[in-house]
């Protein structure tokens, strides 16, 4: 993981990102490790997902990893570009987080909502970047929704316009 978070040091992970606060509907006990100390925080499954966003917004990665469950499965749609499903929190970060960079800087998440029943959360919003060779500002609108089991994210499902994605990115 070490060597992960050294790939990481110079790479810009977004200009923030708005969350709503809202009700609060199932609870879950989470470990957060960040910033090298540990502690046991009693949130929602929906606080977890607004804690998780806000934590991607400034880079804090090894945060975000450790809210997912060992087998995580994640799916990107078709058609984004990288499309697929990956299973644990390692190819997480090697075959999304760390591939964002390659046609977009300045990502970002802008989540508009949450929604929360049961053991899903669903986050309605849109991804903003900057162009990688024109600097030119894009946006797109998105779904994320996340599955919980036992307080860790066992499941993300992404619905993006694709096709909106590969006309911006060019």
């Amino acid at each position: 993981m070490d060597q992960f978070m050294e790939s990481l040091s110079g790479f810009r992970w977004g200009k923030g990102m708005k969350v709503p606060s809202g009700q609060i509907s199932t609870v879950s006990l989470q470990s957060i490790q960040s910033n090298n100390y540990n502690r046991e925080i009693l949130m929602t499954n929906k606080e977890l997902i607004q804690q998780l966003y806000e934590n991607f917004a400034v880079g804090d990665v090894p945060a975000v990893l450790s809210a997912f469950a060992e087998n995580i499965e994640w799916t990107e749609s078709d058609g984004f570009p990288l499309a697929g499903t990956y299973v644990g929190p390692d190819a997480v970060l090697n075959n999304v987080f760390m591939k964002l960079g390659e046609f977009s800087e300045n990502w970002g998440v802008e989540v508009e909502r949450l929604i929360a029943d049961g053991d899903t959360v669903v986050a309605d919003g849109r991804y903003t970047w900057n162009h990688k060779t024109t600097g030119e500002p894009c946006a797109v609108r998105m779904a994320h929704i996340w599955t919980f089991t036992d307080g860790k994210v066992t499941k993300f499902l992404q619905h993006v316009d694709s096709a909106t994605v590969k006309e911006l990115i060019g």
